[in-house]
């Protein structure tokens, strides 16, 4: 500035309002930085000038470079307290994160003996607790996706079994035909009178010997179910991998040999059945009545209570083959009766669809499309009629495989069998060209409904016999086993120092969460410290400079302020200044010495008493003049001494992005 003027009316908030005001300060002069003034004595005359200077020494006490330092502290101070609450919460949901991982490092040392004595005993005893919760079915961690563990197995006892034994019942042709062939072969060249008991002896016979094909395969598929059991609950033992492949074939390997006595005692259960035919069992139909059931072959299914229809399955399937021309594939709500099959537009059951009934059809298995990934079975009118609508069959489709097994188990139960093979059939179709006479046939018919009265009795004690033999000999045996055996034989089969040693993956990860454990809590007390040691200060209210825009509308020319009047009478009236114009960037005054521009040379004539040394604000606006004054100080205007020493220096605003 030049000499005689001050930035009173800016330093008080005036001219230019900001919400914080501003501060003043005093740089050295690139004449003082050069001669190395000092820093000390720098301050000491800034505060000096500050006190003497007429226009400022009423703010004093708001003025200098320990005012700002001070002034920006505390907003620096102020903006960290107001983001520790959410820092805070941050840090404490990770703690809480890390708490249960950390859970099971905390009371463990790799090196320790004692301390892999005990964590042996733990994964052990865990091992078999997890075993048996996933065959119990009281896991705390419940699967809501899939199928898994006990339920599993439970579906292959009273779906997949059931299914796989009733597969075996539908074949009603070969059956007659077996039967013919085994009266005339015990009647011989004789003409038998009556119904001959050996007949229905062999046949029965033959039947149950049938029954060890699911009845094994059963076996493999509970198994198979175990295995993956055993490999879930290992995943628990993945710290230690040499433990985690140890147990898992100890284990296995156990189980195969139960999987070998349990398969020894259902072929020893249906070889009992086999070995004597008990006609005098109280749910057997005897001779009489076999007889009288003749009259009633064509009906195949049998209804509860005349007034109750029994509803075998609900849930969705999806009509797979109905073109797009006619709506496309479409989900619905199939229900399932002994007498028909019914589909509504949702489990409401109120917009009934169609209704199909359940005589002379039977299922066939369908490819799954290409670029499909639902699993289809289809039914159809073994005569030949056309299913729905136009169809001749419906392709019935699935999400999954089991499914389709389910509903294929139900579809057993209301007496729709799956398809024979077209070659059996024709096979079947050549075989069954010989002629039977009345007495033959109905000798036939006796003993075909005295073999399904007793294979139903079988079947019956075979279903329920089962999943007993099944969890006897191989499930529970495998929990006990488990319980008080596996720690024995990991002990035999080799030492503890190998079964508990570490993987360098899980060292590291153990490693990388205590630290991470530790850091989030110390980081937790540091912010609790600082919090309780800092007091916010209120943000000032927001200016009303709405006075600078009517201003600034009205007055497009600048206008110069008149002087105050605390100024001597001999001050010159013109006033340089910024003409208005954009308002200057004011920058952080500390950082002011190391980013000083370079002198700028001054015109002749006194050295003015504040100078802008800031390289990133904008250039001086120089206001219009008639006439430029040569440098120096015009005739008739009496000299004044300087108010105060005549040295380069700034007078800066805060900087608005931190204080404002």
């Amino acid at each position: 500035m030049d000499e005689g003027t001050d930035a009173r009316d800016v330093l008080e908030n005036k001219l230019l309002p900001l919400r914080r005001g501003y501060i003043g300060v005093v740089n050295r002069s690139q004449k003082d930085i050069e001669g190395k003034k000092d820093i000390r004595a720098a301050l000491a005359a800034e505060r000096k000038f500050f006190l003497s200077h007429p226009a400022y020494r009423h703010m004093a006490d708001r003025m200098g470079t320990p005012h700002l330092q001070k002034t920006l502290n505390q907003q620096l101070t102020n903006h960290i307290r107001e983001s520790l609450p959410t820092l805070r919460s941050k840090l404490q949901s990770q703690l809480l994160s890390l708490e249960k991982e950390v859970e099971e490092y905390k009371n463990f040392r790799p090196d320790d003996p004692t301390r892999k004595t005990k964590a042996l005993l733990q994964m052990v005893q865990q091992f078999g607790v997890d075993f048996e919760k996933r065959i119990e079915g009281s896991g705390d961690q419940v699967d809501t996706l899939e199928l898994s563990g006990g339920a599993r197995i439970n579906r292959i006892f009273h779906e997949r079994f059931p299914f796989e034994l009733v597969k075996m019942e539908f074949d009603e042709k070969d059956l007659r035909r077996e039967i013919s062939y085994a009266i005339k072969n015990i009647h011989g060249v004789r003409t038998g009178l009556f119904t001959p008991d050996m007949a229905f002896e062999a046949i029965v016979k033959k039947q149950i010997v049938k029954l060890k094909e699911p009845s094994l395969k059963c076996v493999d598929l509970v198994v198979s179910e175990l295995a993956t059991v055993i490999k879930k609950c290992a995943e628990k033992l993945s710290s230690y991998p040499r433990l985690r492949e140890e147990t898992e074939r100890i284990v296995t390997t156990y189980i195969r040999e139960r999987e070998g006595r349990t398969k020894d005692q259902i072929l020893l259960l249906i070889d009992i059945e086999q070995s004597y035919i008990n006609t005098n069992h109280e749910d057997f139909i005897g001779f009489a009545n076999a007889q009288q059931r003749s009259s009633q072959l064509n009906k195949k299914r049998a209804i509860p209570n005349q007034g109750e229809i029994l509803v075998i399955r609900r849930g969705w399937l999806t009509i797979n083959n109905i073109s797009l021309m006619k709506g496309g594939s479409k989900e619905y709500w199939f229900v399932l009766t002994a007498e028909s099959l019914s589909w509504y537009k949702d489990e409401e059951e109120k917009e009934k669809k169609y209704m199909l009934p359940l005589d002379n059809l039977k299922i066939r298995d369908v490819e799954k499309g290409f670029m499909s990934n639902k699993h289809v079975f289809a039914i159809f009118n073994t005569e030949q009629r056309n299913v729905y609508k136009d169809l001749r069959q419906i392709e019935l489709a699935c999400d999954s495989q089991e499914d389709v097994d389910s509903w294929k188990a139900s579809f057993l139960r209301a007496g729709v069998y799956p398809e024979k093979d077209q070659a059996e059939n024709e096979d079947g179709a050549q075989e069954n060209t010989f002629s039977m006479d009345p007495q033959l046939e109905r000798q036939v018919e006796t003993i075909r409904n005295l073999v399904d009265s007793y294979v139903a009795i079988i079947n019956k004690s075979i279903r329920d016999l089962m999943p007993k033999t099944i969890m006897h000999l191989m499930i529970n045996n495998t929990k006990a086993f488990i319980h008080h055996e596996l720690l024995a034989y990991l002990y035999s089969s080799a030492d503890q120092s190998s079964l508990m040693e570490e993987s360098a993956d899980q060292a590291q990860r153990r490693d990388d969460m205590l630290r991470m454990y530790h850091a989030l809590k110390e980081a937790l007390n540091i912010i609790g410290d600082i919090s309780t040691s800092t007091v916010s200060t209120p943000v000032p209210p927001p200016v009303d400079d709405t006075w600078l825009q009517n201003t600034s509308s009205h007055s497009p020319t600048p206008q110069r302020r008149p002087m105050s009047s605390v100024h001597p009478p001999g001050r010159p009236p013109a006033v340089r200044g910024p003409t208005p114009g954009p308002p200057l960037m004011p920058v952080p005054v500390g950082a002011a010495a190391s980013f000083s521009a370079p002198p700028i040379p001054s015109r002749p004539g006194p050295q003015s008493m504040f100078a802008n040394n800031d390289p990133f604000s904008a250039p001086p606006q120089i206001p219009s003049r008639p006439v430029r004054i040569p440098p120096g100080i015009p005739p008739g205007v009496p000299r004044r001494p300087p108010a105060a020493p005549s040295r380069p220096t700034i007078i800066r605003p805060a900087e608005p992005s931190l204080l404002d």
